[in-house]
């Protein structure tokens, strides 16, 4: 199955099939069984006035699986969130991180470094990924950050971080103009480039 590499009308999104529905969440976010199990349903219930709408509304989702004391809720979390590929990774489905990993500009020596860090962060914080935003950030300045997360030992502030960096810079309004989504009127035309609030 090919994915959806167009955003249909925010209107449309309750009336469009449970295929297509996952196919938004795959684009917005990274491909999930476990989010389209928890957000499929959400977008055929709810109506949302822009695609921020419905990006905050899965925040909220997964802020909800996060404040849970259930275990099976933990694991679905971490299902989620794990999804997202290790940084630095050199197979990345999402045309999102494609184009956050391609910013990722350093010697093989710094590639090496990374792929410890990313081992070091998972030993420290099981079920997680690390994720920031990489856009114009140096690898230097990304390996700060991931050892000051690691020494940090906060695994309720990882999970948060998790689910800000995916639902703030998911953002279709955070897109670069390479990697916007085209968004596709209901006689699948193109109506904009942009995301239509």
């Amino acid at each position: 199955m090919a994915g959806l590499s167009n955003l249909p009308s925010i209107d449309s999104v309750p009336s469009l099939s449970t295929e297509v529905r996952a196919q938004i969440l795959d684009l917005l976010f990274e491909p999930s069984t476990q989010l389209h199990t928890l957000s499929v349903p959400l977008l055929h219930e709810k109506t949302f006035s822009s695609y921020n709408d419905l990006i905050a509304a899965v925040g909220v989702q997964l802020t909800e699986l996060s404040e849970s004391v259930s275990s099976s809720d933990t694991k679905w979390l971490e299902d989620i969130l794990g999804s997202h590929p290790r940084l630095g990774a050199k197979k990345v489905e999402s045309a999102q991180s494609q184009a956050e990993q391609a910013q990722l500009q350093g010697s093989a020596a710094e590639a090496e470094q990374l792929l410890h860090l990313n081992h070091d962060y998972e030993a420290k914080y099981p079920g997680l990924r690390y994720v920031v935003f990489v856009n114009g950030r140096s690898r230097s300045v990304i390996m700060d950050d991931i050892r000051q997360r690691i020494a940090s030992s906060d695994l309720q502030a990882e999970r948060a971080a998790a689910i800000r960096i995916r639902t703030m810079h998911r953002s279709p309004r955070r897109f670069s103009a390479a990697e916007q989504p085209t968004v596709i009127d209901h006689q699948d035309k193109i109506a904009t480039a942009g995301i239509v609030d």
